[in-house]
């Protein structure tokens, strides 16, 4: 683990559980590999973003060994509240995770969602949609022994063709103390089909606790669609804040301020390269003509995009 760990460690952040409220649709930034760490997180907060998400972490990689830890988790003061993903299988493995990160994190959320083979293929991910007590396990033994109860544990989930299991998995996890509970609105098997919006519907009118919905959300007018089509209490955006981290400000194109704020953000916090360029990709896609993107997308070093960024922006670094 790195970062200002330890000034982290003495200013923890406000209950997650507490954001959502009546009236209130909570807008949060989804965990996605590569893309949602920490600098990234820094600059989605500046535009409206109140939760955010690690990038998946491999809890048992996580417990054993401590490069994973300096690699996979990086926090500091200002990122809060922050919300820590795990892929995880077994009970124990998880609540050790739990248990390294919360004095440094406002929760853990377990995934039951990523439907990619290595993942099913492990035991993580969507597969735990149909292991409906083992997920009650893990959720049951971190509440157990984190001893703070304003530490969130949630899940996030997919759907079953038969939306009764959706349900059933959903009150099992409700019963156990599960804080609140996301829902990307597609099966397993689905990727680019349209969301089952009524899906989720349904799991928020069976749920005491608050629903998030996630999938194709791209715009501030899409999350509050989604709400009023779902009655979510919260909205989960990955892609959307990718091509647009301003989009929860609403709006509707990157604003060159937020690119400036990138730029400045990640020379701060000393991204890669190839993450520092990838990331101004997504965020020039609907502002830059083709003919600029061949040429913004094979620059090659920081000070070429730099100094693109500078001669048609006028972003300085």
């Amino acid at each position: 683990m790195s970062g200002d760990v330890a000034e982290r460690e003495r200013c923890p952040g406000r209950d997650p559980a507490g954001l959502f409220r009546a009236g209130h649709v909570v807008k949060m930034c989804a965990p996605m590999v590569r893309y949602s760490k920490l600098a990234f997180r820094t600059l989605v907060r500046r535009y409206g973003c109140e939760l955010c998400y690690t990038p998946m972490v491999v809890a048992a990689d996580f417990v054993r060994s401590a490069k994973a830890r300096d690699s996979e988790f990086t926090t500091n003061r200002g990122d809060n509240p922050l919300i820590v993903q795990f892929a995880a299988k077994e009970a124990q493995v998880l609540c050790d995770a739990a248990l390294l990160v919360c004095p440094f994190a406002d929760g853990v959320d377990l995934n039951c969602g990523c439907p990619q083979r290595w993942a099913m293929a492990e035991g993580y991910g969507a597969c735990l949609i149909n292991k409906p007590e083992l997920v009650r396990d893990m959720v049951r033994h971190v509440r157990n022994r984190i001893n703070n109860p304003q530490f969130s544990v949630s899940i996030k989930i997919r759907i079953h063709e038969d939306l009764k299991k959706t349900v059933d998995l959903c009150k099992k996890a409700e019963a156990t103390g599960v804080s609140w509970i996301t829902v990307h609105g597609r099966n397993i098997e689905e990727r680019h089909q349209p969301v089952h919006y009524d899906a989720i519907k349904v799991i928020k009118e069976s749920m005491h606790i608050p629903v998030v919905a996630n999938g194709d959300i791209k715009t501030l007018k899409d999350a509050e669609n989604v709400h009023r089509l779902t009655g979510a209490d919260g909205v989960m955006v990955a892609r959307g804040l990718l091509a647009n981290p301003a989009m929860f400000a609403g709006y509707e194109e990157t604003p060159l301020k937020c690119i400036q704020d990138w730029v400045d953000i990640a020379l701060e916090h000393g991204t890669p390269f190839t993450c520092f360029h990838h990331h101004l990709m997504y965020m020039m896609e609907r502002i830059t003509s083709k003919q600029e993107k061949k040429v913004f997308n094979i620059l090659s070093s920081t000070s070429a995009v730099l100094d693109y960024l500078g001669h048609h922006y006028g972003v300085c670094s």
